[in-house]
């Protein structure tokens, strides 16, 4: 059953749908087609064969339907990808440990959260970013971490450009992973080689008189010392969040 009407939401008629406050287009017949359907199908296509596959056309041809009946649930590719991006996100799973619990806890156990969904559905990283979220998911993920920073004294435009910055840390390093994951997978090299050759190529192409600093990091262990596999994504979010500490103590400070 639909919502209660909210007024006018600016929203396409999918989005609309999404959030409950549509049933279905059109009158008449209940359809077999159903906004569900055409996103799992285009999740589905996206998880199989990359975005690149994801068309109208495909998703029709996959549903067993014609191309324009596509369109009086979804009116545009670009609603079909905003679509797919929620459900492929899923709702933020519960903070875990009940109350007591640190904005540092929380703020953590979010962004590893969302980076866990992402190495998970690295489609969902070719999307292009062309809106801010309005999603009834992205939105769910929007709210617990702002929830996170409830208590720290931020105001709230502090707060939402924390959770900026920590959703962009997420998602370029998942970007990364991911984007060297596919030129390893496509190369047929395993990372050991892969990180074997380019190190011998840098030790080849540098040397203590052209590349002082880069062959004091070659002589460190910095590429191969570290047995944590999360290390570089660790060890980013723990400076933004000892900033984030910083700023949130100043506040408590009494004025000079």
């Amino acid at each position: 059953m639909a919502k209660e009407p909210v007024g006018d939401t600016g929203l396409p008629a999918s989005l609309e749908m999404a959030w409950g406050l549509r049933e279905r287009p059109g009158k008449g017949p209940r359809p077999t087609l159903t906004l569900t359907r055409i996103v799992d199908a285009a999740v589905a296509l996206a998880a199989g064969e990359g975005m690149d596959a994801v068309s109208m056309g495909r998703v029709a041809k996959e549903l067993g339907v014609s191309t324009m009946s596509l369109y009086r649930y979804v009116t545009a590719k670009e609603e079909l990808y905003i679509l797919m991006a929620d459900a492929g996100v899923g709702a933020p799973p519960e903070a875990a440990g009940g109350e007591g619990r640190t904005w540092r806890e929380l703020l953590s156990e979010w962004a590893y959260a969302q980076r866990a969904v992402l190495m998970a559905n690295t489609w969902i990283l070719r999307i292009p970013l062309t809106a801010a979220p309005v999603s009834p998911n992205q939105l769910a993920w929007m709210e617990r971490g702002l929830a996170a920073l409830a208590d720290t004294g931020l105001d709230e435009g502090e707060k939402i450009s924390t959770i900026i910055l920590i959703g962009g840390l997420v998602r370029n390093e998942a970007t990364m992973a991911a984007d060297m994951m596919d030129a390893m997978v496509k190369s047929g090299v395993s990372p050991d080689v892969a990180m074997s050759q380019y190190l011998r190529t840098l030790r080849l192409m540098t040397g203590p008189d052209t590349h002082p600093a880069v062959t004091r990091l070659l002589d460190s262990d910095a590429f191969t010392g570290s047995d944590e596999p999360d290390f570089q994504f660790a060890f980013g979010l723990g400076r933004i969040l000892d900033g984030l500490a910083e700023l949130i103590s100043s506040r408590s400070r009494p004025t000079p």
